[in-house]
């Protein structure tokens, strides 16, 4: 269409700057594990993106948060083309995947916020809400995934589903917090969701037990990633007395095997003794070197 005469009749395209000024001012995110910080560091470092890690919750029997804050440094959504949401979906999945505990992670723009629970290799629930606070989710499972309980918890979280003109999607973020607060939550002050990204990671820096997580290469990523499957659920039996015991059962069982396919010449018991013993003691040589010299 041509300009009309005397000059240039603005476009809509001439509001983008203000648009794209406003999304990166009001967008944000938090992941938030149930889990202390040494645990999630390990996994969190596979995602690739520079984070600020801070303990949020309440001290467990060995002195340590049994939650943690994840902050991010950059804001991938401005720039990847996809929305927040998207975004913190695929890094809770990445973070959740092989880990022993569940990933929260809350997201706000200046159109919608939400929540998105990710377990293992679960599929993903969630909850959302437009920005005047109107419900429009429907999905309730993340209390029990958080191991919530599904009674007392649920009557706590049903307003947050139900229409309220005076709540809006900030405040009902916040209140799912008040709830995981009888879970031991405990968010330090000032990082609240509906907080600019910019204003959390300032607030995430000065945290007391904070540390910087960033991508430093594959090497400490295998690292990172046997770190954090010994800390997982099989860690006491990939190291320690328990891997021990266990490849000593091993070789116990698969020596007399091996001897007796030996014996009558049968390939099928003598693979099978030749697999326990080798793997018991290739077990045993882990061990000892991880206890030994570890990866330095």
């Amino acid at each position: 269409m041509a300009n009309p005469p005397g000059g240039s009749r603005p476009t809509p395209h001439a509001a983008a700057p203000s648009d794209a000024t406003d999304a990166e001012r009001a967008a944000g995110a938090l992941l938030l594990c149930r889990a202390e910080p040494d645990e999630v560091a390990h996994g969190a470092r596979l995602l690739r993106m520079p984070l600020v890690l801070c303990p949020a919750g309440e001290p467990g029997p060995g002195g340590a948060a049994r939650w943690s804050a994840l902050v991010p440094e950059d804001k991938p959504w401005l720039h990847g083309g996809e929305p927040v949401d998207r975004v913190l979906t695929g890094w809770a999945t990445a973070l959740a995947v092989g880990a022993s505990w569940p990933v929260l992670a809350l997201w706000w723009d200046h159109e919608r916020a939400g929540l998105v629970l990710c377990s293992g290799f679960r599929r993903p629930v969630g909850y959302e809400w437009a920005a005047d606070g109107t419900p429009l989710g429907e999905d309730e499972a993340f209390v029990l995934r958080l191991g919530l309980d599904p009674v007392l918890d649920l009557q706590e979280l049903g307003p947050l589903t139900r229409e309220d003109p005076e709540s809006d999607a900030r405040a009902r973020l916040r209140g799912v917090l008040a709830v995981l607060a009888r879970a031991g939550l405990r968010l330090p002050a000032g990082l609240l969701p509906g907080e600019p990204a910019d204003r959390l990671r300032s607030v995430a820096a000065v945290v007391p037990g904070n540390r910087l997580l960033s991508w430093s290469g594959w090497r400490d990523a295998v690292r990172g990633e046997i770190d954090a499957v010994e800390h997982g659920a099989l860690g006491p039996w990939l190291r320690g007395p328990g891997a021990r015991f266990l490849a000593g059962a091993q070789c116990a069982v698969g020596l007399p095997l091996l001897a007796y396919g030996l014996r009558r010449r049968d390939h099928g018991w003598s693979c099978a003794g030749t697999l326990l013993v080798a793997h018991g003691l290739s077990a045993l040589a882990y061990d000892r070197m991880r206890a030994g010299r570890g990866w330095g």
